[in-house]
């Protein structure tokens, strides 16, 4: 009866209910609808075979269907999905969903004989992973020529394909992607992704594990360089220069006021208050030092006290022993003698050593002391008394 300009699939279903041989019926290319209201269909007990493709059919055919039947052909009609709940269709051996709306597989709830499936041409971006198993008796199922989206959720279906040997009909050149845009063409077979890409705890973890070994790295790199000390360093020193920008303009100022500044460890202040201040304070050619001790103003910061010294003298002493790598306070009077040697391109700094220092009493972050011992000439305090006088004539000529 194909091609035809039956109407209601209801009326068919009646007519065929007297027919006690019926086997085979063939109702496509009609104009058969059905919208599930009204009296239950009735069809002859016998149909095995039905054939309603091509026709204008929606999801509420399933609830109008023999219950006998073994092949069902539903192409071409407008289903977009298989309700649940619909009645069981026990014999159902095979079904032809091809050239609808379906955005996924059909599970083989009501059809627990169900062999062979056909669902191509349909609107399947990313079909369900778990189709065999949920369908065990299946042997052949048909879903190429669909609009495959090429994505992470994919991959378990093209595993689907390895693991079901070959149940796939039509494997591998009707299933082709069509999204993205930059994978159309492209055959399932040949699209893959990492695991680390798809699963997203595992992503997860491993930027975590990433990030906790930056920051471990980052963390043991900043206290072997001794990066905080510096951050610190420089932000006394930013906001003691601060504080000198908003001074009141009867402060002192930048002038020069002393010939050098001493730079030395509380533990040498015998040294430099018994044999330096004596020999270079009194005699001819006398020599003006600014010493923390006298000469640092109560009330400031010792950051801007030792900016405010250094500034205001000509040249830096620094008394090296091993007593000044172990002083803070040393190194800080070092960086910001340093930082003016650089920012004035002057000649500033007098090196004294006062005993030797081994290399490996020398921190890491001193290596601004270790590239000064290693470029510029430094004074030896002599043990000698008789070359003592050249050594303050030496150290005259250097302020001088």
């Amino acid at each position: 009866l194909q091609k035809n300009k039956f109407e209601s699939l209801l009326k068919v279903s009646f007519m065929t209910s007297r027919m006690k041989s019926l086997t085979y019926l063939d109702m496509s290319s009609n104009l058969l609808r059905h919208n599930g209201a009204g009296r239950r269909c009735q069809w002859a007990e016998s149909l095995t075979e039905l054939d309603l493709s091509s026709n204008q059919l929606g999801d509420a055919v399933f609830e109008c269907l023999p219950v006998s039947v073994r092949k069902l052909g539903l192409e071409n009609n407008q289903i977009s999905s298989v309700p649940r709940g619909v009645a069981e269709l026990q014999c159902l051996e095979e079904l032809n969903l091809a050239s609808n709306r379906l955005a996924d597989l059909p599970g083989c709830g009501a059809f627990p004989s169900l062999q062979f499936l056909n669902i191509e041409m349909n609107s399947i971006l990313t079909p369900s992973a778990d189709f065999f198993q949920s369908c065990p008796r299946v042997r052949e199922l048909q879903a190429g020529h669909n609009p495959f989206k090429c994505s992470c959720e994919l991959q378990a279906f093209i595993r689907l394909e390895r693991q079901s040997g070959g149940k796939l009909f039509g494997w591998p050149a009707a299933y082709v992607c069509e999204y993205p845009e930059g994978l159309r063409g492209t055959e399932l077979k040949d699209f893959h992704l990492s695991r680390l890409a798809c699963d997203t705890t595992l992503l997860l973890v491993t930027a975590l594990l990433l990030t906790l070994v930056l920051v471990a790295a980052g963390a043991f790199l900043c206290i072997y360089l001794d990066v905080p000390w510096y951050v610190r360093m420089t932000w006394q020193w930013t906001q003691a220069k601060r504080r000198a920008w908003h001074s009141p303009p009867g402060d002192a100022g930048t002038a020069l006021h002393f010939h050098a500044f001493i730079s030395y460890s509380e533990r040498d202040s015998s040294w430099v208050k018994n044999e330096l201040l004596p020999n270079l304070e009194k005699g001819d050619g006398c020599v003006q030092l600014c010493q923390h001790e006298r000469n640092f103003i109560p009330g400031k910061s010792i950051v801007e006290n030792i900016i405010n010294c250094i500034e205001k003298s000509y040249k830096s002493i620094f008394v090296l022993s091993p007593n000044f790598v172990q002083s803070e306070w040393c190194h800080y009077e070092l960086y910001f003698a340093h930082h003016k040697l650089f920012s004035e391109n002057s000649n500033s700094l007098i090196l004294i050593l006062l005993e030797p220092i081994p290399p490996y009493l020398i921190p890491a972050r001193y290596h601004k002391l270790k590239a000064l011992m290693a470029k510029r000439t430094y004074l030896e305090w002599p043990k000698e008394r008789s070359k003592r006088a050249l050594f303050w004539a030496n150290l005259r000529a250097a302020i001088s």
